[in-house]
């Protein structure tokens, strides 16, 4: 065996054990007894019910991905499917989910093919626009709390979804407008380093903005101005962030025999109450955000013995599950040749 086969295979079974690591890290943080403790209550029907919904949402999330990249250059469903899988398991693993998605430019290359200044482009979308999106339905959430939430809670949710609409603004500014973001970068950056304790890590996720070239930029306003690529986006977004929650946890507070009402408001009080995902506290925000969520949907008047279990499972089906079927294809990237390949082609 020749000295760089046996470097090749040493590389890989330290991309393998590393994997290992970060599954373990997953795994170890769901607390899969109250999860299993929960479902085992639920009806049959409800059950299924919960398992198709989800798989809807994550079937949703992944076509936002397709559309994008295949917009950008003609890209096979599965190879999107991989993309999102392994983004969403670097989400998992990471403070925040804006900095998770710095690596989408590097995943993309590497499972379709296309050259990075596209790849680039469609992270840079993706990402803009869901937290400008994300941001906005946030917003509502809380604007319909008002009155009924605590102050201190408000405060921080307008914190967490004002700062999901500050960053999505800079990065589509970034793409649109490579020369006018410096400014805007600053500001957002010197805005967030006075928030109390994480101060310093959020002003760290202005260096997580995707460095966009001439081509990357080209790329980028050819895709923000496609409706082809835009309307269909902002459907599964729909589908996957309103829609799908606010089902699954309508089912999972009727299995309880808890009632919410108005019932058009579940989604959006989701939305606010998980907008906490972007702040960097805890990888994946574990913990965080069912705290966040518990919070919101107590101070709504709902009992604190039904709200936990739900917003947990909740958690479980939407998130947890869906990094974990991530983990597979995330051994198959070597990031670090990819960061070298990529400041090489700059």
């Amino acid at each position: 065996m020749s000295d760089a086969n046996r470097r090749a295979q040493a590389v890989r079974a330290i991309q393998y054990l590393v994997g290992a690591l970060a599954l373990a890290w997953v795994v170890r943080q769901v607390e899969w007894g109250r999860a299993l403790a929960l479902l085992a209550d639920v009806s049959p029907g409800t059950a299924a019910a919960l398992v198709a919904v989800s798989v809807v949402g994550l079937a949703g999330s992944l076509y936002m991905w397709h559309v994008l990249l295949d917009s950008a250059a003609p890209t096979r469903f599965r190879d999107a499917v991989q993309t999102g899988l392994v983004v969403l398991f670097v989400n998992q693993l990471l403070p925040s989910r804006l900095s998770g998605r710095a690596v989408a430019p590097f995943v993309a290359h590497d499972r379709t093919g296309m050259p990075y200044a596209d790849a680039i482009a469609v992270s840079g979308v993706h990402t803009g626009l869901y937290a400008v999106l994300y941001g906005a339905t946030a917003l509502v959430g809380v604007a319909l709390g008002l009155g009924r939430l605590p102050s201190a809670l408000v405060l921080v949710l307008l914190l967490s979804t004002g700062l999901y609409v500050a960053a999505g603004t800079v990065v589509l500014l970034a793409g649109a407008h490579m020369r006018a973001v410096d400014r805007v970068a600053v500001a957002v950056e010197a805005l967030a380093r006075r928030v109390p304790v994480v101060g310093g890590r959020l002003g760290g996720l202005t260096g997580t903005i995707p460095e966009f070239t001439a081509e990357s930029a080209a790329a980028f306003r050819r895709l923000l101005t496609d409706p082809s690529a835009v309307a269909p986006y902002v459907a599964g977004y729909a589908l996957t962030v309103l829609v799908v929650p606010g089902l699954r946890v309508w089912l999972l507070f009727e299995s309880l025999g808890v009632a919410f009402e108005p019932l058009v408001a579940l989604p959006l009080y989701l939305v606010a109450a998980y907008s906490v995902t972007l702040l960097p506290l805890t990888p994946g925000s574990v913990g965080v955000s069912e705290a966040s969520a518990t919070a919101v949907f107590v101070a709504l008047g709902l009992p604190v013995a039904a709200v936990v279990p739900v917003v947990f499972v909740d958690r479980l089906l939407g998130s947890y599950l869906p990094a974990l079927a991530g983990w597979y294809p995330s051994l198959r990237i070597d990031f670090s040749a990819l960061a070298s390949n990529a400041s090489a082609s700059e």
